[in-house]
């Protein structure tokens, strides 16, 4: 299998990589499909558009901003383009058009203009899911001159970390991904004992591996520069959350937190320790997630505060460079690769042990690479991290990815730091293997109730009272 670095780590927007991003992606490809068909049939009069959200994302999607991604979508946007856009004022200027346009740009052959209404025609079906996967979703292009004739339809999945599959790729898919045949490249591991094989008979670290599989596709300068630009977003995601404060929408009143406790170790550091830092920096990604704003998928925007956390301490507290910065972001992505192939990342589908939790092995492991760890150390500490988050339920209260998801990611950097440390200080040999790791959290997420797994309805998101 294999899974590009630059497209397990992608920079969007908040809130939520499978509720938000997943689906803006799966609109605007919808209206590509769209264009195609009446760039052949020609005009048609009263076209409208409709979209019926399933499962996960028809309980939670209003709190994860699901509405608003697919009015953007439809209107052409990707999350790539909106990471510096007020998100707010530009979904309230588009759903009062009422109307969205065929035509992504002046060169496109025609513009037809489809009746749209947020309002009516963005559904949340509560009722049972999609039978393929919990984050379903189905738009359709249906003509009101002909008493409603659906013209064209598409069903899409949401299926974590921003990807998305058809109806007809999900059901040819082995994994919960579709990915690159191995054959194509030179240390196409499945599993961690393969990795682990391959790094023993060929002498190369993880990241090395890693690389040479990235090499097959681009050069080594955009590499490097792909690299790069995902540290830079994930640095500005931290600092720009330790810099605000405010009050985060959703109706909780929550108050960002990041910044007042960063104000309080930087005003006296000798009393901060470890988890305070790794806090504050996790805190602030997600707190910025919550808010809508720019953050790198790693793996999913709910668990993305743990790696940016853990790299930006050992960078800013041990003296790590931007060489490290690569190696821990390769070797992140190596055992990213891994979980998504054998398990999944999606909360929705097998509860936050694959968000947070898989955080947490891919930031340990990296860790565990700068810090000198062999391969052997390495997969302990993601075995370490994973394993300690097993059973780890995705239930957030009122939908929104705040309560417990913002503190969540502290503590995930926490376990991955204390991971990586553990690891590093054994020889790498260890009773349980990271791919049986991997195969308990499938099947934990498996027997998992749907009440928790991003429905909101079970644990957390239940059981607020009033005094």
């Amino acid at each position: 299998m294999f899974i590009s670095v630059l497209e397990l780590f992608k920079t969007g927007i908040g809130p939520s990589s499978s509720h938000t991003m997943g689906p803006m992606i799966a609109a605007k490809a919808f209206m590509k499909q769209v264009h195609d068909f009446l760039t052949g049939q020609g005009e048609i009069e009263k076209p409208r558009l409709r979209c019926t959200l399933k499962g996960s994302l028809a309980f939670t999607g209003k709190g994860h901003g699901t509405d608003k991604a697919i009015i953007l979508g439809l209107n052409h946007y990707s999350p790539s383009q909106l990471a510096t856009k007020n998100i707010g004022q530009l979904v309230e200027d588009l759903s009062k058009n009422r109307f969205i346009s065929t035509r992504s740009n002046a060169s496109a052959q025609i513009k037809t203009e489809i009746i749209f209404d947020p309002i009516t025609d963005i559904i949340f079906d509560l009722g049972p899911p999609l039978a393929e996967h919990p984050n379903g979703m189905i738009f359709e292009l249906i003509s009101e001159d002909t008493q409603g004739v659906v013209l064209v339809s598409e069903t899409y999945f949401s299926i974590g970390g921003g990807f998305i599959n058809t109806l007809s790729q999900i059901t040819q898919l082995v994994a919960p991904l579709k990915m690159i045949p191995n054959i194509q490249y030179p240390f196409a591991f499945n599993c961690s004992d393969a990795m682990l094989a391959m790094s023993q008979q060929s002498g190369l670290s993880i990241a090395e591996m890693k690389e040479k599989n990235e090499l097959k596709s681009i050069n080594q300068d955009k590499l490097n520069q792909g690299l790069n630009e995902i540290w830079a977003s994930m640095k500005t995601c931290i600092e720009n959350g330790l810099s605000s404060a405010g009050i985060l929408p959703g109706g909780l009143e929550i108050k960002r937190r990041a910044h007042h406790l960063h104000n309080q170790l930087t005003t006296n550091p000798k009393s901060a320790n470890l988890n305070d830092w790794l806090c504050a920096y996790a805190m602030a990604v997600n707190e910025e997630n919550a808010d809508g704003h720019m953050v790198v998928t790693a793996p999913t925007n709910g668990a993305a505060g743990v790696i940016p956390a853990v790299l930006y301490f050992w960078l800013k507290h041990q003296g790590g460079n931007i060489n490290q910065v690569r190696d821990f972001l390769l070797t992140a992505a190596a055992i990213g690769g891994i979980i998504k192939h054998q398990s999944s990342i999606s909360g929705a589908e097998v509860g936050c042990q694959g968000e947070v939790g898989s955080a947490a092995a891919m930031a340990a492991a990296g860790l565990c690479a700068v810090m000198g760890g062999s391969t052997a150390q390495i997969e302990n500490a993601a075995e370490i991290a994973l394993e300690h988050h097993l059973g780890m339920t995705c239930d957030p209260v009122k939908g929104l990815v705040q309560v417990p998801c913002i503190e969540r990611n502290g503590f995930g950097a926490i376990k991955a730091y204390t991971a990586a440390s553990l690891a590093i200080r054994g020889s790498g040999k260890h009773f349980m293997s990271l791919d049986n790791c991997i195969a308990a959290m499938k099947q934990t997420g498996e027997e998992m109730s749907h009440k928790y797994k991003e429905t909101a309805l079970g644990g957390l998101a239940v059981c607020i009272t009033e005094c």
